[in-house]
């Protein structure tokens, strides 16, 4: 609550210039940097992640038991393969998705393409924890999600051009996000690696930020013509498995967003209209 004689305008003014910011080397379209605090309810969150899913204290044997892992990890990867083509518009119930995973059968319509790239392009993911992200293995990634999903046809593993305009809508058909111009992708692609590697900034950010910033990142630059909330959240697991939070080889981001996907939402337009500050989605993306 406000304190008493302050408007509610000047409490949240007062509040804001209260945080301890850290600036990012994300911009957005006007060259305004991308910012984030860590409020104790974040450092909560944060230290939770990190006690409960990296490194090897606490793991259950069932995990690390080799063939239990095998079964969990294929099981993990089965549903968020499953549930990030779903938010993507894939219309294939989870059973007859399961079953065309586990048959090996060749997919029979694009939802059902979009499923099985998803499923093969996490189980490749696994293999590229070590891997230092480059432009060309985002591309790569993308086109291993996307293939012979798109229109047109040549759009897999490749940046959207000036003739293609992309803007993201709400269910009403509002424009809520407006990407950043062709011609800076690329630029754009290079600094997202440069981050995702830790190459930048100098300044230590928790990894679990770092791999939330980068999923919005991609987002906020919409890069591709199709396929961006699915290469954001592949790129969101390979930070995590870089850094040794292997429990998240078994969670699936997806189904967790699946859950609440207007607060989703909401998380990426309160960063946008506060300043562009990214604490909002840090803090939906970490509990």
């Amino acid at each position: 609550m406000p304190e008493e004689g302050a408007t509610h305008e000047q409490w949240w003014l007062a509040l804001k210039m209260a945080r301890q910011s850290q600036e990012l080397p994300l911009r957005d379209g006007h060259g305004r940097p991308f910012k984030f605090s860590q409020p104790p309810e974040l450092l909560e969150a944060l230290h939770r992640i990190d006690m409960k899913a990296g490194g090897r204290v606490g793991a259950p044997d069932a995990v690390i038991t080799p063939r239990m892992r095998d079964h969990y990890l294929i099981t993990s990867l089965q549903e968020e393969a499953i549930t990030s083509s779903q938010l993507e518009g894939a219309a294939t119930t989870q059973e007859v998705a399961r079953n065309l995973i586990r048959s090996g059968r060749p997919p029979r319509d694009r939802g059902e393409r979009m499923i099985l790239n998803s499923f093969q392009t996490m189980g490749w993911l696994q293999q590229l924890q070590d891997t230092t992200l480059t432009p060309e293995l985002v591309l790569s990634l993308h086109r291993r999600i996307t293939q012979d999903t798109l229109d047109p046809g040549d759009a897999a593993g490749r940046l959207r051009r000036s003739d293609e305009d992309v803007v993201v809508g709400d269910p009403y058909g509002e424009i809520v996000h407006r990407p950043p111009p062709a011609e800076q992708l690329q630029q754009r692609l290079t600094h997202l690696c440069a981050f995702a590697n830790g190459d930048t900034p100098t300044t230590f950010i928790h990894p679990v930020v770092r791999a939330i910033a980068l999923h919005f990142w991609l987002a906020y630059d919409h890069p591709f013509l199709d396929g961006n909330g699915r290469t954001a959240r592949a790129l969101f697991y390979w930070a995590m498995l870089r850094h040794d939070y292997w429990l998240f080889s078994f969670i699936s981001i997806s189904t967790i967003l699946r859950q609440a996907p207007a607060q989703y939402a909401r998380a990426f337009m309160a960063t946008e209209t506060d300043d562009n500050d990214l604490t909002y989605f840090c803090r939906r993306n970490s509990r």
